[in-house]
């Protein structure tokens, strides 16, 4: 029978953490501001059901991203519990 002791490692988590909050704000900030308004011109040469891309983004395509990031967050949360023997 083997034992394996699981130690916490906050440092590690808290790393890991910051590291995956900071790359989904750089995806939410892109997607709401850029895609919204800094490129949306570039955007709006193509179109969705009729509604230019650039537009889409600013009334539907960012919230189908945040809904996204939040499931991206929340999985990857729970790895990084498990991994770091962090419990929730």
């Amino acid at each position: 029978m083997s034992t394996t002791t699981h130690t916490a490692d906050p440092a590690g988590y808290w790393k890991a953490t910051i590291r995956l909050t900071i790359s989904l704000l750089v995806i939410w900030f892109l997607v709401s501001y850029g895609a919204g308004i800094l490129f949306r011109d570039a955007l709006d040469n193509f179109s969705i059901g009729g509604a230019p891309l650039g537009f889409w983004f600013a009334q539907n395509g960012a919230i189908y991203v945040f809904l996204a990031l939040i499931v991206v967050y929340c999985r990857k949360m729970t790895k990084y519990e498990k991994k770091f023997g962090i419990k929730g």
